[in-house]
């Protein structure tokens, strides 16, 4: 499945229309916002590269084919960023805060534990679908667009998520 409007935007945007690139990052920030945090897990680093993701993606807007999964491609991108940041915190000595940064105010502070717990048990995949389906409020035929699989396959594993965490939360004595 082909988001034409959007292609038509990536092609206004790459002929020098400034204009278009609300409705991109409008219709892909989220997806692509989903897909760091899953990596980083860490609400202030996956905006941060949300942003450097958006950057890079429009210094390196030609090497995206159109036609193909923009929402793909761009989600690549942020990705290689994430891992990329985890490498160069990883080699940084961590402090006392680093396990419970959200006691003081580093860190998301509504859900920490459903997050971690959800990135902890899905897989890439599920946790990218719920949270776009779940969260961010996309219906499950924009989120298999955006990720390019059949609508039953998104239906099926947003269930198996929903499925899993409910179990493991319901384990753990907060259900």
């Amino acid at each position: 499945m082909k988001d034409e409007k959007l292609e038509r935007h990536i092609a206004a945007l790459r002929g020098g229309d400034a204009k278009a690139f609300d409705y991109i990052y409008e219709r892909c920030s989220r997806a692509a916002y989903f897909t760091i945090l899953y990596i980083v897990r860490d609400k202030m680093y996956a905006e941060d590269i949300l942003q450097e993701t958006f950057v890079r993606a429009l210094k390196n807007l030609h090497q995206y084919t159109a036609g193909t999964n923009f929402i793909g491609w761009l989600c690549a991108v942020g990705r290689s960023l994430a891992l990329n940041h985890l490498k160069k915190y990883r080699r940084e000595t961590p402090t006392d805060f680093d396990a419970d940064a959200y006691k003081y105010g580093t860190q998301e502070t509504e859900l920490p534990f459903i997050f971690d717990a959800a990135a902890k048990i899905l897989t890439e995949e599920e946790y990218e679908i719920l949270m776009l389906c779940q969260v961010a409020g996309y219906k499950r035929r924009e989120v298999a667009a955006m990720l390019q699989m059949p609508i039953g396959t998104v239906t099926w594993k947003n269930n198996e998520a929903l499925k899993k965490l409910r179990k493991y939360l319901e384990k753990e004595g907060r259900a």
